[in-house]
């Protein structure tokens, strides 16, 4: 045994022998990273979503976890971080670590809000990196039935007889919903007096029950209410009808020329996520769009599937950001 190290020993000891050991290790290390790799994930996701439960965000984003969890093989757990517009989840999600587990799902509000804030605790362009755009929706303009209007018009009549004595419901100050309504005060030329809640479920049922009469939530949350007669929709808030309610007039045609207002929801992971992370994630997202399935489902309930690139995705953060900054100075909106 003595012998044998002895001649072992010095071996090592050599400098030429120590870098040869090296090389090889570095050549055994390059060959097993994309094993590594290949194993993302390899455990939950937390997928935060910056509103309440209940509301049109938190909706979609359940069904496409449970899809994109059966794709990944592995969990995906819903966490919701709602208030201040969705302000407080986006910057949870920007502070995760950017490991390719933590994922923001968020609305149209996420180009709202640096017009909105003074001060933002993330910047919505540097501080992420963009998956996809999940789906575009529209708004409906939905009352109560208690409300004694039957379309636009008779609305606008009411608020003008009335103003300030009709109580429209959102999801939070500067949230999506709100901005849809505020965009259809201004351009109507009305008063109604807001009432801002914990997130779009809250708000919802805050309508339902009558301490708000009018409402202007995404198609995808409130169709089943409007089928059963719970909520009784007026409007919707893009420039075409949609086929899910053929009936249904756009807001600009119901007597309001020039609005437009359409809502959507997408996917980001904080800034400094790895490549291969993003690919994968986009790929399990698209692939459960195209599904006939999904698409169908959205279509039913007046939404658009999308799932585009994560550069296209970026180009679209960047105009709806330089646009809705743009129609918030000229509503003079602000969020302390």
């Amino acid at each position: 045994m003595r012998r044998h190290s002895m001649l072992v020993l010095p071996w090592l000891a050599s400098p030429l022998a120590l870098a040869a050991l090296c090389a090889a290790t570095l050549v055994l290390g390059a060959g097993s990273a994309p094993v590594l790799a290949q194993k993302y994930p390899d455990k939950p996701l937390r997928l935060i979503v910056p509103f309440a439960p209940g509301g049109g965000t938190d909706v979609l984003a359940r069904f496409l976890s449970a899809k994109l969890s059966e794709n990944l093989g592995v969990g995906l757990v819903i966490e919701n971080r709602s208030g201040a517009g969705g302000t407080i989840g986006a910057e949870v999600a920007a502070r995760a670590a950017p490991d390719g587990y933590a994922v923001l799902f968020t609305s149209a509000s996420y180009t709202f809000n640096p017009s909105l804030y003074a001060k933002l605790g993330y910047d919505p362009l540097r501080d992420f990196r963009p998956i996809t755009l999940v789906a575009m929706v529209p708004h409906l303009l939905v009352v109560h039935p208690s409300l004694p209007v039957k379309n636009v018009k008779e609305l606008i009549a009411l608020a003008r007889k009335r103003p300030g004595e009709v109580f429209f419901a959102s999801g939070g100050t500067g949230s999506s919903v709100h901005l849809a309504a505020a965009l259809f005060l201004t351009t109507a030329r009305v008063e109604m007096t807001h009432v801002p809640y914990k997130g779009g479920g809250p708000a919802m049922t805050g309508v339902l029950s009558g301490e708000a009469s009018v409402m202007f939530p995404t198609m995808q949350s409130v169709m089943p209410l409007v089928r059963t007669g719970r909520l009784r929709a007026l409007a919707i808030s893009i420039t075409t009808r949609s086929p899910a309610l053929p009936e249904i007039p756009t807001i600009a045609e119901a007597g309001v020329p020039g609005y437009d207002a359409t809502g959507w929801y997408g996917m980001l992971a904080p800034a400094g996520t790895p490549e291969a992370a993003i690919d994968r994630l986009h790929a399990g997202v698209v692939k459960i769009l195209a599904a006939p399935e999904l698409k169908q489902r959205l279509a039913a309930e007046g939404a658009i599937a999308v799932g585009n690139t994560p550069a296209q995705f970026d180009r679209f953060i960047r105009d709806e950001i330089g646009k809705w900054a743009k129609i918030i100075r000229e509503l003079k909106l602000r969020v302390d």
